[in-house]
């Protein structure tokens, strides 16, 4: 690996806000998707930021030609407003504004109307480092909503910031983290009386819950897990191809024709991708579903079909996915009994 790429890959682990860096004025309206943001100073004439954007953008020679320009903090339910100013949406629309409504900032440049946050700046450096423009912009005016989380985005993929709650008190009782979906596979057999408190998540959030020690145990897939943590074998999960009752009886083929139904929580979905591909298959159109429950819903109503990690063996003999309760360190007594449990199913 080279310094370059080492690199790229240590930066797509740092958590970054989304951005959309906007300008307009005699040089014209441009945006961009940016996740190079960052406060410079609170103390100067005027607070100061930055923001890089590649060379090559529309929005960079018209940022140095406006002197203007406006972040626009994302929240983390408009995503769709960051895929069009990176320009995945360019196929379905002829104006990347056309994605969202906008009100101008009084400096001039274009403001998501309901963004987190949006910061009106005016350029007062800029300089050319390898391909990218770094410039910094003294803010002149500030939009803050009352409310609302920020889109995030590391390990080249969109999240949002979860309470974790660390060192407040917690009534006394059983904490544990399940990936979403599954949990009602192995907990009700297992849980003991008393107060329990369930997290549900995708992997990476499970995994970061018993790493912070958040939860004391976790019912997650064996799947790339950290070497230290112990594991107790709860369920076998296969992948089963699920297909609308028009279908019944067809085989993996169908998909060919049919859209795929992708359970869209990690890793699932590629464990899905390497499934079809070792079948040969690749589908023509892709449907997500957040849930094991809405995927066999859309499946049901004739939407398209579905490969889903499920208890039920699987005809073509694939081998499974285990799915484990995990924990680290010194167990409670409650958490110790859980585990027991497990293993003497």
């Amino acid at each position: 690996m080279t310094i370059r790429e080492a690199f790229l890959t240590g930066m797509s682990r740092a958590a970054q806000t989304v951005n959309v860096v906007t300008t307009d004025g005699p040089a014209g309206r441009a945006g961009v998707t940016v996740s190079a943001m960052a406060s410079v100073s609170a103390d100067a004439t005027h607070p100061t930021l930055l923001v890089c954007i590649h060379h090559s953008t529309q929005a960079a020679p018209r940022i140095i030609a406006n002197g203007t320009f406006c972040v626009n903090v994302l929240r983390d339910d408009q995503t769709q407003i960051a895929d069009a100013f990176a320009g995945r949406l360019r196929d379905r629309l002829a104006d990347r504004f056309d994605v969202a409504a906008w009100a101008p900032m009084p400096l001039g440049s274009p403001r998501v109307v309901d963004p987190l946050v949006a910061f009106d700046c005016q350029v007062s450096q800029q300089t050319q480092i390898g391909t990218h423009y770094v410039f910094m912009g003294e803010v002149q005016n500030v939009f803050v909503a009352p409310q609302g989380k920020p889109l995030l985005y590391a390990h080249r993929a969109y999240g949002r910031p979860i309470p974790l709650d660390i060192g407040t008190t917690r009534t006394p009782g059983l904490t544990l983290a399940s990936l979403a979906g599954y949990g009602a596979f192995v907990l009700p057999g297992l849980l003991p009386p008393g107060s329990v408190e369930v997290i549900e998540g995708d992997q990476a959030r499970v995994l970061a819950a018993l790493n912070s020690g958040e939860v004391e145990l976790a019912v997650l897939l064996d799947h790339d897990l950290p070497a230290d943590i112990a594991k107790t074998p709860v369920l076998n999960l296969y992948p089963s191809l699920l297909l609308p009752p028009r279908y019944d009886g067809a085989t993996a083929d169908a998909l060919r024709d049919l859209p795929l139904i992708l359970l869209n929580t990690p890793p699932f979905a590629q464990l899905v991708r390497d499934q079809l591909l070792a079948a040969g298959v690749t589908p023509q159109t892709i449907l997500r579903a957040h849930s094991v429950e809405m995927g066999r819903a859309m499946v049901a109503q004739g939407l398209g079909a579905s490969m889903l990690f499920l208890p039920k063996p699987s005809a073509t003999g694939a081998a499974p996915l285990r799915l484990v309760l995990a924990h680290r360190g010194t167990l409670s007594p409650a958490a110790d009994q859980l585990v027991q449990r497990a293993k003497s199913r």
